[in-house]
């Protein structure tokens, strides 16, 4: 099991390469407020001087140490982790002096001997990003220790706990350091390592505190107590170090660094260690095989041994899957551009087929949160259109005054004998001709969903055009121009169709004669009925074959009516007006099936009768003409704008694109396409020699 931290270090390292907190390695986090003792702690685990020391804020970014144990009778094992080749890391290490070295990440194979050397290092890449004031930042620093002396570990240093700004550090310095402590030791593999010291109320522990807010249970918390030298005299650290004042489950250890007078005068840590175990001796003989840094350093190596062990079968899926991901999304990035020409033939072709597949319904991708392409304009002519025609009245605008002044404009200066057709034919033509708005307010919509579609094959369909933003705007405009050409030829076809049906109103269709026929058997029906109301001078069969004979004739003739000999009404103007301000208004569709129910006496029985007549008439051959438009528009708009444009997308696009001094322009990348692209690349690289390394370990490395 000792060979699965230095795995975590390879893989610490192929993330470190692309700067990648995607994946949550397990690792030791230090903890602890400023100046409690973390960076002693640390260096009496390494054994050896090597983290900058001072009062105040010293440790101001991340530091991730790995510890790495070395034979020293055979150099050549400290092969670099990330290099597969140990012959050549075997050949570099050989000439180094002494038998303890450290390498930083960021200065890439320089070998360090010298441990106040790297202890410059740290400083100098402290201030280089975190400047020379007491600012943090949470770039970690990367510091590997090859040293026979130490056990496998890796634990990561952070900045201690401090409430009140000193000097030049930001006001909300609190709030950032404790943002970057908690966004390492939120990560759910990581062991918290909560240094407090002995000489504070173990009460008031603020690195305990910030461990319980994202481990409640302590299930990944172990507690060091420093100081134990430094307690108030007649007071002692047992009840704390026994677990009684706070339980914690990974257990708690005490350990006594070196005070700041024996860094002063350079006492050894090998030093400090023989006194730490004679003082655990003397005073806390009971407790002394259970405390200590080398009891720490033991117990750190065999918790993250076995947290690792644990978090292996989560960490390896975890990394296929994001492998998977990275792969599909450098795919969608597409190769850098070789050939010009031949991409740009090919994207536009993809274009063209994937906006004829949308409207045809054969697209790839499929919009499930709404209807696009063929399906929206398949709605808009059977639901849209086809409804809104079906709501428009027939004699919708007509009032019973409005019939009866046609009929009386139509006549001039004579009174009528019969009902002129020239009424109808007036009239229907006004209520046929409400029908060209909603026509073109159907090509208008379809237009729209033909410009959507444009958006919709960029989004979902041809992502490579999202590479070259100056070929998707040309692309756009190209379509757009094309489909701007095609409205005033599509408009023009409805309003003529409309315009067709104007042209000539043709009373001998065979439904209008049918309904003619219907609405003739009425009449008479209803003619029976008011014979007895008319003079005896008026010739009863005469009346009723002049209205039927040349009504049943399909309407072709003139309606005709017998006027009341002595009739009033119509010779005096005023009289007839204000006896029409009582009559109904027509605003709804007439069902030609019902017979008129009598209203109450305000026209003559000849007015009425003429106007009920008319509108049923105009009822009749409006029907016809709104099923003819509703059937002819949709035709219209898929010949002349739909097909017109599926047909000659890709030519257009060819014609206006496919051209060689546009090539360079067109087919340049977006700023940071190329650079993305590299990121997926890198990240890509690092999974996969990621997922290499996790399945090297044999099965047996894990029990």
């Amino acid at each position: 099991m000792e060979a699965l931290i230095p795995v975590i270090n390879k893989l610490q390292d192929v993330f470190n390469t692309v700067g990648a907190d995607i994946i949550q390695l397990p690792q030791i986090a230090v903890v602890g407020t400023q100046s409690s003792g973390k960076s002693s702690v640390l260096e009496s685990l390494v054994g050896r001087d090597l983290l900058p020391r001072g009062t105040g804020i010293v440790t101001r970014r991340p530091l991730i140490l790995q510890l790495v144990h070395v034979d020293p009778e055979d150099r050549r094992k400290s092969n670099e982790e990330n290099d597969s080749n140990t012959w050549k890391n075997g050949r570099l290490y050989k000439g180094i002096d002494g038998e303890e070295w450290g390498k930083f990440l960021h200065t890439k194979n320089k070998i360090y001997t010298d441990f106040d050397e790297i202890r410059q290092e740290i400083v100098a890449e402290t201030e280089r990003v975190s400047g020379s004031n007491k600012g943090i930042s949470d770039e970690p620093i990367h510091l590997k220790i090859f040293s026979p002396h130490v056990v496998n570990l890796t634990l990561v240093d952070l900045p201690g706990i401090t409430k009140v700004p000193v000097g030049d550090q930001p006001k909300d310095i609190e709030l950032q350091i404790r943002e970057l402590i908690l966004k390492h030791i939120s990560n759910p593999n990581s062991i918290i390592l909560a240094v407090t010291a002995a000489n504070t109320d173990m009460a008031t522990s603020e690195a305990l505190k910030v461990a319980r807010d994202v481990d409640p249970d302590g299930r990944r918390t172990l507690a060091v107590v420093t100081k134990l030298d430094l307690m108030d005299a007649g007071t002692d650290a047992m009840d704390v170090l026994m677990g009684r004042v706070i339980p914690v489950k990974l257990g708690l250890i005490g350990v006594v660094s070196r005070s700041q007078l024996d860094i002063n005068n350079k006492k050894q840590v090998s030093d400090a260690i023989r006194d730490e175990y004679a003082f655990l001796q003397k005073k806390y003989p009971s407790l002394a095989n259970r405390n200590g840094t080398k009891y720490l350093a033991r117990t750190l190596n065999r918790l993250l041994m076995h947290h690792i062990r644990d978090c292996l079968p989560e960490l390896k899926t975890r990394i296929n899957v994001l492998a998977a991901q990275y792969q599909s999304l450098l795919s969608s990035y597409g190769e850098p551009v070789d050939d010009k020409s031949s991409t740009l033939l090919q994207l536009i072709t993809k274009f063209a087929a994937e906006y004829c597949h949308t409207i045809e319904g054969t697209a790839k991708y499929i919009e499930t949160a709404e209807l696009c392409g063929g399906a929206r304009i398949c709605y808009i002519f059977h639901e849209t259109f086809g409804r809104t025609l079906e709501s428009v009245d027939p004699l919708g605008g007509l009032t019973t005054i409005d019939v009866l002044t046609a009929i009386r404009n139509a006549t001039g200066p004579r009174p009528a004998l019969f009902v002129p057709e020239v009424s109808f034919e007036l009239l229907v033509k006004r209520q046929v001709k409400r029908l060209e708005e909603p026509s073109l307010r159907c090509v208008e919509l379809v237009h729209e969903e033909m410009q959507r579609i444009i958006q919709h094959c960029s989004n979902y369909s041809t992502q490579e055009l999202l590479r070259f933003p100056k070929l998707h705007d040309a692309i756009v405009e190209v379509v757009t121009s094309l489909l701007r050409k095609r409205l005033p030829v599509t408009n023009e076809m409805v309003h003529n169709l409309v315009a067709i049906e104007l042209a000539y109103i043709n009373t001998k269709h065979p439904d209008f004669a049918d309904a003619c026929g219907l609405m003739n058997n009425n009449i008479e029906e209803q003619r029976r009925n008011r014979m007895r109301e008319l003079p005896s001078s008026v010739p009863r069969d005469k009346g009723a074959g002049g209205v039927q004979g040349d009504q049943g004739d399909g309407g072709t003739g003139n309606w005709r009516g017998m006027l009341k000999k002595g009739e009033d009404g119509m010779s005096d103007r005023s009289q007839s007006q204000s006896s029409l301000q009582g009559s109904p208004l027509r605003g709804h569709a007439v069902n030609l099936l019902d017979v008129p129910v009598p209203v109450s006496r305000k026209l003559s029985a000849r007015e009425q009768r003429d106007c009920e007549v008319i509108e049923r008439l105009i009822k009749s051959y409006f029907l016809i003409v709104r099923k003819n438009i509703q059937d002819s528009v949709p035709k219209a708009v898929m010949h002349f704008l739909v097909n017109h444009v599926k047909d000659s997308l890709q030519s257009e696009l060819v014609g206006q694109l496919y051209k060689a001094g546009l090539l360079d322009d067109l087919l340049t990348e977006s700023e940071d396409m190329a650079q993305r692209r590299s990121e997926a690349a890198d990240m890509l690289k690092a999974l996969q020699k990621a997922s290499q390394v996790i399945a090297e370990i044999r099965e047996t490395h894990l029990w």
